[in-house]
């Protein structure tokens, strides 16, 4: 992915060069077909180091499909039942070898002795296996600490060489039959051999390679070899921002097909008519001889709506169901090959009809100008790596479906052919991206993509991209690669994609707008970049392939993107960055809990950059991230556009283009003060078109909100929608709630700053100077009796008043509140005092910004006491400290007025120096340590999820309680987290017990209580260590540290390397006042 600039390369070899002997003699040496085990590694060399040669006797690239032995077998299109399919995954003979040149020779050879070999899985990768360390490299090449970028060279030392071994027993009925291999990914490259004799060569590590073995078969048992390579040449293509680690993913099979058969298919599925009728023209290659050729087309329930017969032909299909990401209707394509003897293969293919087009400057599917609600999804597996089964594949489409994302990028390569059916089949919007990124040279003179003699990797990627999934509906966008600069050889890249595909746009970032690129996508573009290219007159839709970075705490002002795009007609959204976390699986060094590693982890002199690949909406285990939320929410296709509470009208906007709202049910739930008052289904919503408003009137609402109002007096009311699917919907519970908004009828009804504390406060201030004479005076130990309630206590060293059920002790020396019981029951941590607080754990995103290092100076600012009064009145005492802050050209003041009530009002306020230039502040309020007893809440205010000034629209007001070990969440590294912005009022207390205290506001305010100190989760100066912080790695301290603030800094998503929050969501250096109130839980 990012984000900045590194091209290191020494020099590169030429056409020229290669000419020269030793290229002349390594490529003689290449030719021969010796034994002997110099010559073999000469040929090999000859192909890992030559970026000319790509493969060798791989089959050509065609579109991914499985040819069957029969109609009925071909119906089912699950390959694993034919006869034609034998599955190669399992246990394999396995040597692994640190150093390339180490590799055992000849062990391709028949009578090779593998029995001291381990057995290894395949599919299955090294370094998740035992062998070899696990590497995550952002910006520049996985080898970066061990030689410098050099096309194409690539060093031998630390390249983990995997040789398999495999028998297998040739099925009898193959006999006469074409017998292919097929290894659906390989990192970095893959060398066959069958029966000892060499068979061919493979790279692109996320396109299948195949090749056709017949010749090298014998009757009965045979025997595969295979070796893989960390890295080769064509690791120079492949330097994205992902974990790098080497083996096979995807699956291994081998598989038959008669002589004469289909080397290929093309099936272009439209629409005309205005987009009513159905077009299929469709193109069948043959490859071994003559056969005839037939087309049926089924319904998705197998009814036959049309047939031709031809190699070639066009099917015309009235009124066609059309296919889209809201209907993905496909139907059933079945390509029938015979011959005098019969039936020689079937082939199954689901088609979509649909049509992708550019039209005034917006992307349209099917004439609609859709919204890209999308995310970057890399193939990763906490547990498998890049080994990922269709059952994790479906559970992603699941939570897409509840987060209302509607298009995946497949960043940065093509992803398992299992992947594009599932989002044919449940309706994902894809742009597929080839395997193509070669950012470690950098973007500018050494970019790969300015050189001609790198032409052909970067036409042959895109063709392994273009011809394996150009039947897939799904696919409305090809992406030419990733973050590789820009040059000739994206110029014919596109040229060659536009020539095999002439319906769907063409994409690549790194070009700009006025390269070949029908989209403009740029990447990471803040609010005014995307509002100034809104409103130009430029022609190409604007969708930023990569935004609103997802890394750790983050997704702040998400809101402010999706405002833009709802506005402008050419901003049809883009590609969050990114769907998962990438940590992998392990266990804690220190605590032996579950943690999810990241770059840096593994190994010693690791290429790393640390925890950058941990940007996900999700956690590794499919958890959603607090953000995740946020996102739900804004992609949201349902918006009540207005409610009138007085009438119970409402105006509902249906979002969708395709689809009307009648799988969805609506609900309003009223509440006062965070209590349900009553709930009332609302119909009448059937019927609304998409794209339409339709207005309700709903008598039911409007009569339920009277009556709350009229029993719950000056009480906060607020009403909660909810459009909950009724579970038609494939991957979508019933129930599951896909839409929701909250409105506010009545507001909360804050307390007052009181008269009495307005001149408590005065009177404190006026007795500033006269109180320095009578603190000579006081005595050792003094007691005054003033309310019935209230009793004061004071000495050299402290002041304590006691107004049942609280007791405040404030120190004369720390002018801090040092003890608060509760009922007899110590609330603080021991020698811990509320202080004031400036500072959090910084985010990623802080850190990305350098906001740890530019706001340092708020981290334990110091603060000089310099004064401490005292003023009684009948009701209540006031204490006042004075402090100075130099470091921060401040003074505050800490105010507590502790009433007869049993309620201490602390005010803390700060003044600053006009002239004075200091950083922004992270938060501004209190922050107690509490014995880990205090381990419920009970909260009113925004909830249940951790929420922040610009990211808590999705969490609504309510009433709430949580235990305090849940608030913490644990994000792959930690930092700042558990935050309630809207707060009323916060408790906390000892379920055992019942004690507990309360803090409410004057106005809303921000709270937090988690088990954990901001110490244990800052990771200082700089977060890279030599061994990753982890969330798994805390040690709980049997406390609660809790932060009552008056609001606290916003978190941002623009980026993770340099942008700081929108301003309005920043906290600057001015004058700053808070004022809340502490009590005994009721």
């Amino acid at each position: 992915m990012v984000r900045n600039f590194y091209n290191n390369p020494k020099r590169r070899f030429s056409k020229h060069e290669m000419k020269q002997p030793k290229f002349l003699y390594l490529a003689l040496l290449g030719a021969l077909a010796l034994s002997s085990q110099g010559t073999a590694l000469a040929q090999d060399a000859s192909r890992w180091h030559n970026v000319d040669v790509n493969e060798q006797n791989r089959e050509p690239r065609r579109a991914a499909f499985f040819a069957y032995e029969t109609q009925d077998k071909a119906q089912s299109f699950e390959k694993k039942g034919s006869a034609n399919y034998l599955s190669m995954e399992g246990m394999w003979k396995f040597n692994f070898v640190k150093d390339h040149n180490k590799r055992p020779a000849n062990f391709f050879a028949a009578n090779y002795d593998d029995s001291s070999w381990t057995d290894f899985p395949v599919p299955g990768l090294f370094e998740l296996n035992g062998f070899g360390d696990a590497t995550y490299k952002n910006v520049g090449y996985a080898w970066a600490t061990q030689f410098d970028p050099n096309p194409p060279y690539i060093s031998e030392l630390n390249n983990y060489t995997g040789s398999y071994r495999r028998s297998f027993d040739l099925p009898a009925n193959w006999k006469g039959r074409d017998v292919f291999f097929h290894v659906g990914s390989a990192t970095s490259n893959l060398t066959l051999w069958v029966n000892g004799k060499f068979v061919g060569y493979s790279e692109d590590s996320k396109i299948a390679a195949e090749f056709n073995i017949s010749k090298y078969l014998k009757p009965g048992k045979n025997l595969i070899a295979m070796q893989v390579m960390r890295w080769c040449d064509g690791s120079y293509f492949e330097d994205q921002d992902f974990w790098r680690l080497t083996g096979i993913a995807r699956e291994v099979y081998l598989y038959s097909r008669p002589k004469v058969h289909a080397a290929d298919i093309r099936l272009d599925a439209g629409l005309e008519n205005q987009y009513k009728d159905g077009v299929l023209h469709y193109d069948v290659a043959l490859k071994g001889g003559k056969a005839d050729v037939a087309m049926k087309l089924c319904d998705k329930d197998g009814k036959l709506v049309a047939e031709y017969t031809g190699a070639q032909g066009t099917i015309k299909l009235p009124n066609v169901k059309a296919w889209t990401a809201e209907t993905p209707y496909l139907y059933k394509a079945y390509v029938t090959l015979k011959n005098k003897q019969g039936v020689l293969e079937v082939i199954p293919q689901k088609v979509g009809f649909r049509t992708v087009e550019i039209k005034n400057a917006q992307l349209l599917v099917n004439g609609q100008p859709i919204l890209i609600k999308g995310a970057n999804r890399h193939e990763i597996d906490p547990d498998g790596g890049y080994v990922v089964s269709v059952e994790r594949m479906i559970q992603d489409i699941k939570i897409m479906k509840q987060l209302n994302i509607n298009a995946v990028r497949t960043c940065h390569y093509p992803d398992d052919p299992r992947w594009y059916d599932l989002c044919d089949e449940y309706g994902i919007y894809l742009t597929a991206e080839a395997n193509l990124e070669s950012h470690g040279m950098g973007y500018e003179e050494k970019s790969l993509s300015k050189f001609p003699e790198y032409l052909l990797p970067h036409i042959e990627r895109n063709e392994g991209n273009v011809k394996s999934f150009i039947n897939h509906p799904s696919i409305i966008v090809w992406s030419l690669g990733n973050e590789s600069g820009y040059g000739i050889n994206f110029e014919k890249a596109y040229d060659w994609v536009k020539a095999v595909d002439k319906t769907r746009p063409v994409q690549y970032e790194r070009g700009g707008y006025d390269s070949k690129t029908d989209i403009h996508c740029p990447m990471y573009m803040d609010y005014k970049e995307c509002e100034r290219y809104s409103k130009s007159d430029a022609v190409k839709p604007y969708i930023q392939c990569e935004y609103a970075h997802a890394m750790g705490n983050s997704e702040g002002a998400f809101k402010e993107y999706w405002d833009l795009i709802r506005k402008y007609p050419k901003y049809q959204g883009g590609y969050i960055w990114d769907f998962v976390d990438q940590g992998l699986r392990d266990k804690s060094p220190i605590t032996g809990k579950e943690i999810f590693t990241y770059g840096g982890d593994y190994g010693r002199y690791p290429a790393s950059d640390y925890n950058f690949n941990c940007n996900g909406i999700i956690a590794p285990d499919r958890r959603l991230n607090p953000h995740a939320y946020e996102i739900q929410y804004w992609h949201q296709n349902v918006w009540i556009k207005q409610f009138d509470e007085n009438t119970g009208a409402l105006a509902i906007y249906n979002e969708n283009f395709f689809k009307t709202l009648d799988n969805l049910s609506l609900t309003a739930t009223i509440f006062a003060n965070g209590v349900e008052q009553a709930k009332v289904v609302i119909e009448d919503t059937k019927g609304i078109a998409p794209q339409t408003t339709k207005q309700i009137a709903c008598e039911a609402l409007k009569n339920a909100i009277a009556e709350t109002k009229a029993k719950n007096g000056d009480k906060e009311i607020t009403v909660n929608f909810a459009f909950a699917s009724d579970g038609s919907e494939p991957l979508v519970d019933k129930g599951q709630v896909l839409a929701r908004q909250q409105f506010v009828v009545s507001a909360y009804c804050f307390d007052k700053v009181s008269k009495a504390q307005e001149i408590a406060s005065q009177a404190a201030s006026a007795k500033h100077e006269s109180s320095k004479e009578a603190k000579k005076k006081a005595s050792a130990k003094t007691a005054k009796q003033l309310a019935s309630n209230l009793e004061v206590e004071e000495t050299n060293s402290y002041v304590k008043v006691s107004a049942d059920p609280l007791i405040v002790t404030v120190g004369k020396l720390t002018g801090l509140i040092d003890y608060l019981d509760v009922d007899g029951e110590p609330v603080l941590k021991f020698r811990e005092s509320i202080r004031p607080e400036f500072w959090r754990a910084p985010t990623d995103n802080d850190y990305g910004a350098s906001l740890q290092k530019k706001m340092r100076v708020w981290k334990n600012p110091q603060m000089n006491l310099k004064s401490f009064d005292k003023s009684e009145s009948k009701d209540s005492v006031v204490l006042t400290a004075n402090f100075e802050m130099p470091e921060v050209k401040a003074e505050l003041m800490l105010r507590y007025r502790i009433n007869a009530a049993g309620e201490v009002t602390v005010t803390e306020k700060m003044t600053t120096d006009k002239e004075a230039k200091v950083a922004d502040l992270f938060r501004y309020g209190m922050q107690l340590q509490m014995p880990a007893s205090f381990s419920k809440l009970e909260y009113y205010g925004r909830g249940p999820e951790e929420n922040y000034i610009d990211r808590h629209s999705s969490s609504f007001i309510g009433k709430y309680e949580a235990n305090v070990k849940d608030e913490y969440y644990p994000y792959v590294r930690p930092q700042e987290s558990g935050n309630h912005t809207d707060i009323r009022y916060f408790s906390i207390f000892n379920p055992t017990t019942g004690k507990g205290i309360t803090f409410e506001g004057y106005a809303p305010m921000e709270c937090s209580a988690i088990p954990y100190l901001v110490e244990d989760l800052d990771a200082g100066i700089e977060k890279e260590h030599a061994w990753g912080q982890h969330s798994g790695d805390l040690v709980e301290k049997g406390l609660v540290q809790l932060h009552i603030q008056q609001r606290q800094f916003g978190l941002g998503c623009i980026d993770s390397w340099g942008s700081s929050p929108m301003e309005k969501y920043r906290m600057h250096y001015q004058d700053r006042c808070f004022s809340f109130v502490i009590k005994a839980k009721k």
